[in-house]
């Protein structure tokens, strides 16, 4: 079998799992596990960017896409009037404030002469900063949150249409990876990913606690959506009929499939260009180049390639495919729930996607996208069935029943670590090898 009918057969084989488990689970269940695959895939695609062209060793992802879900809500939630009358005005003073120090200390470091009156004069001026950026920010965050803590108690968002966070959710993630690409990408591989690490959780931490800025952990719900509400598919006569004509005569099954559907179709075209870029940059003389950074960053800087320029770059790239992932997840799910940003699900298993798939190829990326999500999703009810099976012959109540059933929940994770052990062992460079 040639390679390029390979990588179809192993593409038409995930699409027939999650064809199949339409069949067995209903449309919805396959629905879903294909809208989060095109977005998972969208993840593992900028991953990919960062470790398949540039080898850089990112496992900050869970920040970038929290960010793009940060987006959702300050571009598409409408504001809240009172909260930014009795406080809004006061924040955004004490937020230039805080910006104003940051800059200013970085230009007194600049002009002033190395020495003693430097050091002091640092000192006082980010102490001053800060005193007055505190002074400003605390009263603020008061008022915001006073402001209906059960509904908002937040500034709220610019009532913007949703579409434009996904471009929006790009750019906090792309402002977020030129901080930390300065400060970083000089540091070692390992040291890298610790610090990425480190600044991916300071990002949540962030998120979950600044109240007046996210609602924290009492989640924003409601964020507007770029297709139909159900319900109102629900009561349109033209649609009803429509869907009736294909043979869908509960209008509930109709609506939710129907949106579901447009989602799909969305993300797929968001997809399809992400792709398309993607691999035009990894055949054009900037692709090469970077692979060959990647190879051997000591012969690319003797043939007078600026290596640091070109990784702050390629970060700044990947982490925005993040972001715009981050935004379009919170946008399908209406809502930001910052709890449920865990570093296993939102780095660990967007690198095992890009290690299955392929890294180094873009197609690979995609195809470990929805392999190892329609896997992350489907093991747990087929261990389930598993253990049923197995434990048939064993009496209710039999220890060793009970924990085989009750051990169902840590198949996700078993499966994972298999299927990492397999491929890197059978098909070491992943199922659709770079070229």
């Amino acid at each position: 079998m040639s390679i390029s009918m390979r990588n179809i057969t192993l593409f038409l084989i995930v699409g027939a799992l999650i064809f199949g488990s339409g069949f067995v689970q209903g449309w919805n269940t396959a629905l879903l596990i294909l809208n989060m695959g095109l977005i998972s895939a969208i993840m593992a695609l900028g991953v990919n960017l960062q470790w398949g062209f540039a080898g850089l060793f990112n496992i900050g992802v869970m920040g970038f896409v929290a960010l793009g879900g940060l987006a959702a809500v300050l571009v598409s939630m409408p504001p809240t009037t009172e909260a930014w009358a009795v406080g809004g005005l006061r924040m955004g003073i004490a937020l230039l404030t805080g910006v104003a120090t940051i800059v200013g200390a970085g230009n007194l470091y600049r002009r002033m002469a190395p020495g003693n009156k430097r050091t002091l004069a640092m000192i006082v001026f980010l102490i001053g900063g800060f005193l007055l950026f505190r002074f400003l920010f605390d009263p603020a965050v008061l008022a915001i949150e006073k402001v209906n803590p059960a509904g908002t108690g937040y500034l709220g968002g610019l009532g913007l249409p949703v579409l434009l966070a996904w471009p929006v959710g790009g750019l906090f993630a792309a402002g977020a990876a030129w901080v930390i690409g300065k400060t970083a990408l000089g540091l070692r591989s390992d040291y890298l990913a610790i610090a990425t690490l480190g600044i991916a959780e300071i990002i949540i931490a962030i998120m979950k606690n600044e109240d007046w800025l996210t609602r924290g952990v009492k989640n924003v719900v409601g964020i507007p959506r770029p297709v139909p509400y159900e319900v109102d598919l629900q009561a349109s006569e033209a649609f009803l009929n429509r869907a009736a004509s294909f043979g869908f005569h509960d209008p509930v099954m109709a609506s939710t499939l129907y949106v579901k559907l447009a989602y799909a179709g969305l993300f797929a075209v968001v997809l399809v260009i992400l792709l398309w870029l993607a691999e035009k940059a990894l055949n054009s003389p900037w692709g090469r180049m970077m692979r060959a950074i990647r190879d051997n960053e000591i012969a690319a800087e003797a043939m007078g390639k600026d290596v640091t320029a070109r990784h702050l770059q390629i970060f700044i790239l990947g982490s925005a495919i993040c972001g715009i992932a981050g935004a379009m997840m919170t946008t399908m799910d209406s809502q930001l729930t910052l709890g449920t940003y865990q570093p296993l699900r939102f780095t660990f298993l967007i690198w095992v996607m890009v290690i299955v798939g392929g890294s180094g190829n873009n197609w690979g990326a995609v195809l470990g996208g929805f392999l190892i999500w329609f896997l992350w999703v489907e093991v747990e009810p087929m261990g389930a069935k598993l253990m049923e099976l197995i434990t048939a012959p064993l009496n209710d109540g039999y220890w060793l029943k009970d924990h085989l059933q009750n051990s169902v929940a840590h198949m996700r994770l078993l499966t994972m670590g298999l299927i990492l052990i397999l491929v890197l062992r059978f098909s070491p460079k992943g199922l659709i090898p770079e070229k």
